[in-house]
């Protein structure tokens, strides 16, 4: 499975419009190559670079597997279920690195089940959840400074 976004290139910058600079909405991204038995998709957007250890800036699963494009500004709501970011919100955060350059990683995952996780559940219960249902994972890297 593989991700890509018509926004920007794996290992490129990713763009101002979709952090704390800018809109702050979710860029645009693709799926490619869903396993044909995944029942679900999910997702998690996050800076492995942060201070305090990794943030997550979006998180959301139960996302249907036969859609391949998600276009700008989509967070997962009314077509899956939205978990809590780093701030504890159950929304987009985008990139706002405190200084520095930061990765930001896309990684989505194919699911061989629906997750039993209310939403706001936070990045600890969406793991264990998904941990033995990931039937493929695909990511996308980008750079980020301010």
């Amino acid at each position: 499975m593989r991700v890509s976004s018509p926004a920007y290139e794996e290992g490129g910058r990713f763009p101002t419009e979709h952090t704390c600079d800018g809109a702050d909405t979710t860029p645009p991204w693709v799926v490619h190559d869903v396993p044909a038995d995944a029942v679900t998709l999910a997702a998690v957007f996050d800076d492995p670079d942060a201070p305090a250890g990794t943030w997550v800036h979006w998180l959301a699963w139960n996302l249907p597997p036969d859609r391949s494009a998600w276009p700008a500004g989509t967070d997962g709501r009314g077509l899956g279920v939205v978990g809590a970011n780093g701030g504890g919100r159950s929304d987009y955060g985008g990139p706002c690195p405190p200084g520095g350059t930061h990765r930001y990683v896309l990684t989505v995952y194919a699911l061989d089940v629906e997750l039993d996780l209310p939403e706001g559940s936070d990045r600890a219960a969406f793991d264990a959840a998904r941990e033995g249902h990931v039937l493929a994972q695909g990511r996308l890297t980008a750079t980020y400074a301010r």
